[in-house]
Formats: C-alpha cells, structure tokens, sequence
C-alpha cells in the first residue's frame, strides 16, 4: 500500500495454443495497479487516459512511421478518430438486449458464454468503429481476484475489457477483491484454498480497495498502424511451435 500507483511492462507468456492472428506465445504487457479505487468508472478513465495519451504522442513523435504504415498497409486508417471521440461503455445485458444480435452471427450470444471474435466485431462496427468497454462478466468466466458485484442469481463480477477497432481486446482489467472472507469463501467453493493460501495472507490483516489492468503492446501497434497480423509488429515473434532462441 505504500505505493499506490505501480506499474510494470515487460514479457508475458501464453500457455494456451492460441493460433491466431492476435495471439503469441511471448508478448509484452503494461500492467497497472492503483490502490482505492473504488470503480470500475475510475479505472476506466485510467484506461482510457493512458491509450488517448500514448497515441498522442506516437502521433505526435512519430508520425513519418505511424504514415508510412497507413499508406503501404491500412489505407484510410483514421487513429486520430480514437482520441477525439469517447468511449461507449456496454454491459452484457446490454449486449443480449440487441435481438437482431443473435440473428446475424454465426455463434449466437447468451449469457453465460464469453465473447467470440464475431461479437467483438460486430459491436465496434455498431458503435462506429471507436473503442468500446465492456464490463460486469459473469464471475464463473474470470479469475477468483476480481471483485463480486454482489448482484444476485446473475453473480456478475467487476471486469472491464476495452475492446479497439481491428484488434477486440486491447485492454483486459478489474477491480480486486480486497475482502478476506469473500476471497476465502471463493478459493474455498473452487478448490484452490491450499494452493492460494499466501494469497490469502496478504490480505488477512486487512487491505484497501484496489484495480488494475493489462495492455498488449504488440496488440497496441497493431491498432494504431493497421496491422492485421500481430506477428508482423516485432522481428522475431515466438509463437506456438515457433518459439526459436
């Protein structure tokens, strides 16, 4: 709790044999975590702060790259759409509201079930093609740290994902569950008590409310250049099968 605001960007490692044009076996990650916050609305300006002002400024030191990129890659990419308008923020209720949703796409959306690449597409282009937040998933879809929104037989959980043009998930967060018995109760149902147990620890004499999040950054490039294929915004990917030294 000293240090109320810490961050840390450095490589991230994928065990699932993920064979997308999205995904690698190594990536590199800003990850943030910020003590009291309360609401998923307070970490949701620290997302977006963060990716409205690093944009400005890749646009503003580098934007011989940013348009080389735009004119032999993704011509007609408009970034700087991005920084001047808000973000839309959708719950999954919201989502099922949409009847036509589940005419339209291949794999039908319901409650329970996580987002296919199809829903993430389909949602931007609703919304204008701008970033969009995504938040309150089912708890049975996310880890046992985020925080129980306490709202009954739906038993939703506080997470956010910030979904962007021409990649989906950008940014993948939440708030932390800082109570005891709440964390102990979940590690309990889940079988995970004793292999958790020093996680418990830290919060046994008490903690503060807290978040945080990830951001891809080979996920980020792609976005503000247009490129398709994550593999293609860093010389040597590793992915699976192709993870050479």
């Amino acid at each position: 709790i000293a240090f109320t605001q810490v961050f840390t960007f450095g490589p991230t490692f994928r065990a699932e044999n993920s064979q997308t044009r999205r995904h690698l076996a190594e990536f590199y990650m800003v990850e943030a975590e910020i003590s009291f916050v309360k609401s998923l609305q307070d970490l949701m300006k620290v997302m977006e702060e963060l990716f409205k002002a690093t944009t400005v400024m890749v646009l503003s030191n580098c934007p011989e790259d940013v348009e080389l990129c735009h004119k032999f890659i993704a011509p007609g990419q408009k970034v700087i759409s991005f920084v001047d308008k808000p973000q839309y923020i959708y719950s999954l209720n919201m989502l099922i509201a949409y009847n036509e949703y589940n005419y339209i796409l291949k794999f039908f959306f319901f409650w329970g079930i996580d987002l296919q690449t199809e829903h993430e597409k389909y949602l931007l282009k609703h919304c204008g093609n701008i970033p969009v937040f995504i938040i309150n998933y089912p708890s049975a879809l996310k880890p046992f740290y985020m925080r129980d929104n306490e709202d009954g037989p739906q038993h939703t959980v506080a997470a956010v994902d910030l979904l962007v043009p021409g990649v989906g998930e950008l940014f993948g967060g939440s708030l932390r569950e800082e109570r005891y018995h709440v964390l102990e109760q979940r590690l309990a149902r889940s079988g995970l008590q004793e292999a958790y147990q020093w996680y418990l620890d830290l919060r046994r004499f008490g903690s503060v409310p807290h978040g945080g999040f990830g951001m891809g950054f080979e996920r980020y490039l792609q976005c503000i250049l247009g490129v398709e294929n994550i593999k293609d915004v860093m010389p040597f990917p590793r992915f699976t099968h192709s993870c050479l030294l």
